[in-house]
């Protein structure tokens, strides 16, 4: 059935609320506990649920996020983070590093030039045998204050009243910040080139019991170059996999990991605010990528980059969505596992 035409300015804020950093699992019950979830407003099923575009969601795949490639490498620890964090990554050594370079999309068959978020997930794991995994994306903050409030984007921009999206613009004033950015921000034309944040706080314990809440991110070696969208275009669909594959082809891509401190009255549990740039921030290591594999085969299809799953010396702290991501990535996890014969796999599966 053919789809009521939208304005150029509802189609630009109808593709905004594809973004999303729906890529992991977890327990239900955690996201209850932390207050997110109530019968009345919000579960794990209906929040997935409003991820899926117009013809449904792709079956097998991520609920968002669905289209990316897998890689592995190192992280390499400098030994600064222990500062910060009793976690056996910032001791100094090399650990094994596994991830994604993702689109913030439902649609694993996206144009890359089409998706205006990119995210990266990644899971370090230590001799000790624990694992940190994070989910992060390129914008500097994200569109809503809440989980409730990002439901809410879905349900407004997927739907037909030509006002919603104005009367939740209204109700979310914070908005306006991620759609600015969203329609400015240049466009850098590969992976390599991209800065991925994690948006949310998150509370280091020193190895003396003292307490740092804060937020990292991945600053890229490569010198981002900003390229037109239109020209992005002209690369075809799939550039972005093909130049990451080759440029780790021809070798590794690095990435420093900073992290930020808040001081005192910054705004720990509002991704959509970012903290002032005169914040303390600490380099403390560097991922390499070193193997790119296509993910219908590699070692990261299987995986959910679970923001809940920490090791001992990093927790949760008041942001209320590692919690509810946590709760939907499991939704997320149980639906596409089922759907596993309906996933393109290649040799070892049916299709092509």
């Amino acid at each position: 059935m053919p789809q009521p035409q939208r304005s150029p300015g509802r189609a630009v804020l109808g593709s905004l609320a594809l973004i999303a950093v729906i890529v992991g699992t977890g327990a239900a019950a955690f996201a209850y506990t932390a207050g997110w979830l109530s019968p009345q407003r919000l579960t794990p099923d209906r929040l997935v649920a409003a991820l899926a575009p117009p013809g449904g969601p792709a079956l097998g795949h991520r609920r968002n996020h669905a289209k990316g490639i897998c890689f592995t490498g190192v992280f390499e620890s400098n030994g600064a983070g222990a500062a910060l964090s009793k976690a056996r990554v910032f001791a100094a050594g090399e650990y094994p590093a596994l991830g994604r370079f993702n689109l913030g999309s439902p649609n694993p068959e996206a144009a890359d030039a089409t998706v205006r978020v990119r995210g990266l997930g990644l899971q370090i794991s230590t001799p000790d045998g624990q694992e940190w995994r994070t989910a992060m994306i390129d914008p500097p903050f994200f569109p809503v204050a809440t989980p409730q409030a990002f439901y809410e984007l879905l349900t407004a921009s997927g739907s037909k009243d030509p006002d919603a999206m104005k009367r939740f613009t209204a109700a979310h004033p914070e908005f306006a910040a991620f759609a600015a950015w969203a329609q400015s921000a240049p466009w850098a034309g590969s992976y390599a080139e991209d800065r991925f944040n994690s948006l949310n706080s998150f509370v280091f314990t020193d190895s003396s019991g003292t307490d740092h809440t804060v937020r990292w991110s991945l600053l890229p070696a490569a010198q981002p170059v900003p390229v037109p969208q239109g020209e992005l275009a002209k690369l075809g669909p799939d550039f972005l996999e093909q130049d990451i594959t080759q440029r780790v082809a021809a070798g590794p891509q690095r990435w420093t990991m900073t992290v930020t401190v808040a001081d005192p009255g910054d705004p720990t549990a509002d991704p959509s605010k970012a903290w002032p740039a005169d914040r303390r921030t600490i380099e403390v290591g560097t991922l390499v990528v070193r193997q790119i594999e296509a993910e219908r085969d590699g070692p990261c299809r299987d995986i959910n980059f679970d923001p809940t799953i920490l090791p001992d010396g990093i927790r949760t702290s008041d942001d209320p969505f590692p919690a509810a991501r946590s709760a939907a990535y499991a939704r997320s996890y149980d639906l596409r596992t089922a759907e596993e014969q309906d996933y393109p796999r290649t040799a070892t599966g049916a299709k092509p």
